[in-house]
């Protein structure tokens, strides 16, 4: 049983399809069914349950997820202490970010593993959470900071530290601009834009009932773009609250309370390079101590 083989075996179980995995794993599809066959008769036991639309894991296929797994990691693990012995981590690592409060935490962190490992290099891609997690699945993207739910089957994650707020963005001569906090009802009638997807569910159930009569008018994944539309007249934007601030606005908290959480995402069952798994690995210890 090779590794080689335990990470085709993995890309199929993540991806629920042959093709797909075959075009993750940069072979063709028959090369790799066959070696999943002969896999199965190595071990004497079908992995996969097959159908006209996806495959999935048998119960003898879940074990050997679990095993496959351990044994990956523990290779993996190993082939990066002795690279890191004898040479400094190089290479670029690939992020996505949304727009966060975490940020600061994020930039914070990637600056201490800079000084451990000035050689790495980032390259960074601002997006939403629909935007960055297509990335990761296209392979153009190793990690995302995002907002809203993480699909648990698909992805690692570590939860970032910081709380974001929500609120909404008026021009100070707004009538909502004197309220200390913004309610439900306050928004009927008022063109809103909305910063991003990723809390609708969030917002839906702080909006409750009246949600059916809001008047989204515009959403982007960029909060500068919204706040121009605000500024030049264009209602309001509901957003979270960042460390920044814009000539004639102002961002007032919404009431009751809405609050949400980010997290730092990767693509579980990936096998990355070892600058990335570094960071990965000195991510999860550094947010671990100050969470």
């Amino acid at each position: 049983m090779e590794l080689r083989v335990l990470n085709y075996f993995l890309a199929i179980a993540r991806e629920e399809n042959i093709t797909k995995a075959a075009q993750m794993l940069h072979i063709t599809q028959p090369t790799l069914s066959r070696q999943i066959m002969q896999l199965e008769e190595e071990l004497g036991v079908k992995l996969f349950s097959r159908s006209s639309h996806r495959i999935v894991l048998t119960e003898d296929g879940q074990l050997l997820k679990r095993r496959a797994q351990e044994l990956i990691t523990l290779a993996d693990k190993t082939k990066r202490e002795f690279l890191q012995k004898d040479s400094e981590l190089t290479g670029e690592i690939t992020i996505g970010s949304g727009e966060f409060q975490s940020t600061r935490e994020f930039a914070k962190m990637m600056a201490a593993f800079r000084k451990k490992h000035p050689l790495v290099q980032y390259r960074i891609y601002s997006g939403n959470a629909d935007n960055i997690k297509d990335y990761i699945e296209r392979g153009l993207l190793d990690l995302g900071v995002m907002g809203g739910s993480v699909d648990i089957r698909k992805y690692e994650f570590v939860s970032m530290p910081v709380k974001e707020q929500w609120g909404i963005l008026v021009r100070t001569d707004s009538p909502l601009a004197q309220k200390e906090g913004i309610q439900p009802e306050d928004l009927l009638g008022i063109p809103l834009v909305m910063a991003s997807r990723d809390f609708r569910s969030e917002l839906g159930e702080w909006f409750g009932e009246l949600y059916a009569q809001v008047n989204i008018a515009a959403t982007g994944n960029l909060l500068y773009n919204e706040a121009m539309l605000v500024e030049s007249g264009f209602g309001a934007v509901i957003c979270i609250k960042l460390n920044c601030s814009y000539e004639n606005l102002k961002f007032i908290p919404l009431y009751p309370a809405v609050e949400s959480r980010t997290a730092l995402v990767w693509k579980k069952d990936q096998i990355f390079p070892p600058a990335t798994a570094g960071f990965i690995e000195f991510a999860a210890q550094y947010l671990k101590g100050i969470t």
